[in-house]
């Protein structure tokens, strides 16, 4: 081989990569499932831009000093756009064996290849069959390592008979009531909480292999959708014994497509084998179920009072009232915080016991909590997406006497109602709204007539922003957040 012949073979792997590397980040954002990529993309312009022109050039365009420099550009333009992307690829072991099975098949296409001189665009268009085979069988591999991991999974939990499983689905706040649970039970019970965010079957199958102690008595396990019999497939791996439902709503509507989708996929928690007790919100439309204990939540708050302080409310009980102070903010969260005090009773905590914990409770991070930051007040909400948890951060934010300042995308797979409600909330109340990302941005623009409008593209030019329009004792609401891909 020639030093033409490797420069030329050189430019296609970099090529190939390049494009494997920009499929691969796609399928990582949208859970590896290829309808999203092509159909939920909010981006759909980048598929243009960085695959099918590429794909388009590299087959059909001569041969020649300015192809190769044209794919070198292409692949500088991707490194670009890779790194001012704010949600990055994370390598994990599946993308290692999806690159290792790539590049193996690269190679052997080479091999296969390497006695053809000619440059047709037949031959092109071979060149790029590794690409489509890889993502085919990687999906096909991992299929068998999510069954043999799922297997060990299911194997884990029966061997743990005593342990109490408590599924969590809604459309809203599942991890603020996953851990306001698990922080009621925690001194009493050998309790853990999926992690973070982790509502996925993959997700919760490695939990359960990695990270779940046979010395456990509670598992507490949110459990997330985006389309009907994903609840359904977790329910099957765990069979909880215990399950809430907390609110349902128009979250990710554009999955589901109608609100009674959304309450037939969420109600799929409703088919454990081993189900005993369902925690259900009160505000929702009841399941049609054979099944005694179905509990509604929370009963009856009564003398609400929720500032930028914290939140106090009375709660029936059943056979009383209690009053509860929490340091927790925003009305909406005495939804969560009421099906968590329900089931603490049920589990034998005294009445005196929960009320003490309830004070003890701590925010969530991103989700409301407070902080102070060179004397300003940040009200951090960026893991909230929906309607109503952003307009109570607005109420909230409007307790507040001097300067405010939010900082949003507005509301992500919604509809363009909903985000004309929050421009007319932000409007009432802020001096300064910065509006992030493209998505929403023409809707907020036009709603929002009295705040200053700061629209961005990029949210690397945030902090500087807000070091130029704050100062001390203002307040900044960071209500959702959105990826650079939507």
């Amino acid at each position: 081989m020639n030093s033409i012949d490797f420069f030329i073979m050189a430019t296609r792997w970099v090529f190939l990569i390049a494009l494997g590397y920009y499929v691969i980040t796609n399928l990582q954002w949208y859970h590896y499932k290829i309808l999203r990529v092509l159909f939920k993309h909010h981006k759909q312009r980048w598929h243009l831009f960085y695959f099918i022109i590429p794909i388009i050039f590299f087959v059909l365009i001569p041969n020649d000093i300015y192809y190769y420099v044209a794919l070198y550009v292409y692949v500088v333009a991707l490194i670009i756009w890779a790194f001012n992307l704010s949600k990055k690829l994370i390598v994990t072991a599946r993308i290692l064996r999806f690159f290792g099975i790539y590049i193996a098949f690269i190679m052997f296409n080479e091999l296969l290849l390497l006695s053809i001189n000619e440059n047709s665009k037949s031959i092109q268009v071979v060149y790029l069959l590794p690409l489509f085979i890889s993502i085919f069988l990687s999906s096909l591999v991992e299929k068998i390592l999510l069954n043999r991991y799922k297997k060990l999974a299911q194997d884990t939990l029966k061997n743990m008979q005593n342990l109490k499983i408590i599924a969590i689905t809604g459309s809203y706040g599942k991890t603020s009531l996953k851990n306001y649970i698990a922080q009621l039970l925690h001194d009493d019970f050998k309790v853990y909480a999926t992690p973070r965010s982790v509502n996925t079957l993959t997700g919760i199958i490695a939990d359960i292999n990695q990270n779940l102690s046979p010395l456990t008595d509670i598992y507490i396990v949110e459990a997330g959708a985006r389309g009907v019999g994903d609840i359904k497939e977790i329910v099957d791996l765990i069979e909880p014994q215990i399950v809430v439902v907390g609110k349902v709503g128009e979250a990710h509507i554009e999955y589901f497509k109608n609100i009674e989708t959304i309450y037939k996929t969420k109600y799929e928690i409703l088919t454990s084998k081993r189900l005993e007790k369902a925690y259900i919100y009160s505000g929702n439309i009841q399941p049609e179920i054979e099944l005694h204990n179905i509990i509604n939540f929370p009963n009856n708050p009564t003398n609400v009072e929720a500032t930028l302080n914290g939140t106090k409310f009375t709660l029936d009980v059943g056979y009383n009232k209690l009053n509860f102070e929490t340091r927790i903010l925003g009305e909406f969260n005495i939804i969560n915080i009421g099906a968590a005090i329900a089931i603490a009773h049920d589990f034998g905590l005294s009445d005196e016991k929960i009320i003490k914990k309830v004070q003890k409770l701590e925010a969530i991070n991103h989700r409301l909590s407070k902080i102070m930051v060179n004397d300003k007040l940040i009200l951090d909400d960026s893991y909230n997406g929906n309607l109503d948890g952003m307009l109570e951060a607005i109420r909230l934010s409007s307790l507040h006497d001097n300067k405010k300042i939010i900082v949003t995308p507005g509301l992500i797979e919604s509809n363009e109602e909903s985000n004309i409600k929050l421009a007319q909330a932000i409007n009432d109340v802020f001096d300064v709204a910065i509006i992030t990302g493209e998505l929403n941005s023409q809707i907020l623009k036009e709603n929002i007539t009295k705040a200053q409008k700061i629209i961005i593209k990029d949210k690397n030019h945030i902090e500087n922003i807000l070091k130029s329009t704050t100062k001390a004792g203002d307040l900044i609401l960071f209500a959702n957040d959105a990826p650079s891909y939507i």
